[in-house]
């Protein structure tokens, strides 16, 4: 598994791919991506280590991404990452975390002392597919109110269920209220949620914009980061 890379196109940065305890919900419906933590502390500080080694502070921009939260790595290695920021001279960090998190963003930004970019895994605006569907148990009824706490939202399309009015309004609402943005294209996994292909033409034609513009970014693949398998 590719657990480095650097993104040099859109918010050049590091992006580093690290092991934590299980994610806190684990129970999105569409979500297989958990499978990649563990409990056994010792070893996911190791691991991290010898990820966290690679970073160069190049871009003075690093990306932790894991299968969950931040607040689910090991404490050592959160002190490590705030050691790296120091010594690489890093300015900007971007983490992602569950909406259950939101109050303990600023617990975490005074802990690093930098600014953070928060990123969080919305999927849509759409409070019943979001909740009765997609199990993500993020219960805010608005976009504003994920903006209070939240700079980058991450958005899911392309899935049997959705419509493209949806879609059109998610897009809408994450142009309108946030700074930066993730749109995933479902991919099919070993969950029971599967991928609208038709969906996923109509709109890689229609928002083919989406690819020129600086502040969202489109993956087509889960690994376009060039992190995970």
């Amino acid at each position: 598994m590719e657990r480095y890379n650097q993104i040099t196109n859109k918010n050049q940065r590091e992006i580093v791919l690290l092991q934590g305890r299980p994610c806190a919900w684990g129970r999105c419906l569409f979500c297989d991506y958990i499978a990649d933590n563990s409990r056994d502390e010792a070893a996911m500080v190791r691991l991290n280590h010898q990820v966290l080694s690679q970073v160069t502070g190049k871009f003075g921009v690093l990306e932790v991404i894991n299968s969950g939260s931040c607040f689910e790595l090991p404490k050592q290695t959160l002190e490590e990452i705030r050691r790296l920021i120091q010594e690489k001279q890093i300015q900007k960090l971007f983490f992602e975390a569950h909406w259950m998190y939101r109050h303990r963003l600023k617990e975490m930004r005074k802990y690093m002392g930098i600014p953070i970019i928060f990123k969080i895994g919305v999927e849509t605006f759409d409070w019943d597919f979001r909740e009765n569907y997609l199990r993500k148990h993020a219960g805010f009824h608005s976009p504003e109110e994920v903006r209070e706490y939240f700079e980058s939202p991450c958005l899911m399309v392309g899935i049997q269920g959705q419509t493209k009015e949806m879609i059109a309004k998610d897009i809408e609402l994450l142009k309108k209220y946030f700074p930066l943005g993730t749109i995933n294209v479902f991919t099919n996994n070993s969950t029971p949620v599967k991928r609208d292909e038709k969906l996923v033409d109509w709109f890689m034609k229609t928002y083919e914009w989406l690819l020129e513009d600086p502040s969202v970014e489109v993956l087509y693949e889960k690994t376009d980061f060039g992190v995970g398998d």
